[in-house]
């Protein structure tokens, strides 16, 4: 497939052009093959298209890290899985203050299939304060398999339970108490 840009002939759909001389790129370029142009410094603007997956990171920081950092699949120069890290991170691995991963550590908040923080939902939350999912850890937990201080659960341990088997009058209290509040949140 021709990518030059000449008039008349079939263009890649996926390209972009030079900023230097307009001439048309395909998707993976890092030099203009008509000028010799560098798109590594445009290439920050983008998503960066480089072996399976992609990355993307705010130009904002808060103390080094971005406020935002998006990145999925592998790196292709290590081989290794990206690793998102920014004050929002979003990924297959996250860290952040706010994390949505499928495995991540969410120092706020997280959400995704395995889950560790101050707040936790996902279906492994391994949370501090709030944990929801199939298996819940938290001084809230709220799931199937849950452990912590006040849990609602199917199976369950801690020191105030609502479970299939043990309805403790403090437990029953506390997450009808809970359940006000959020319906209250909404209203």
């Amino acid at each position: 497939m021709d990518t030059s840009g000449k008039a008349g002939t079939n263009v890649d759909t996926n390209s972009n052009s030079c900023p230097t001389c307009g001439s048309l790129l395909t998707g993976r370029s890092s030099i203009c093959g008509v000028c010799g142009h560098k798109l590594q410094g445009t290439a920050s603007k983008k998503w960066k298209k480089a072996g399976s997956g992609f990355e993307w990171r705010s130009r904002t920081e808060v103390l080094g890290w971005p406020f935002i950092h998006v990145a999925f699949g592998r790196n292709p120069a290590t081989g290794r899985f990206r690793v998102a890290k920014g004050i929002i991170a979003v990924g297959q691995f996250a860290v952040g203050l706010i994390t949505f991963a499928q495995v991540g550590i969410g120092l706020l908040f997280g959400f995704g299939q395995c889950i560790f923080g101050f707040t936790a939902v996902a279906q492994a939350a391994f949370g501090i304060y709030f944990g929801l999912g199939q298996i819940a850890t938290g001084w809230t937990a709220i799931g199937q398999i849950c452990f912590g201080y006040y849990v609602l659960a199917q199976v369950g341990y801690g020191a105030h339970l609502w479970t299939q088997s043990v309805k403790d009058p403090e437990a029953i209290r506390y997450f009808h108490q809970l359940w006000e509040s959020v319906v209250g949140f909404f209203s």
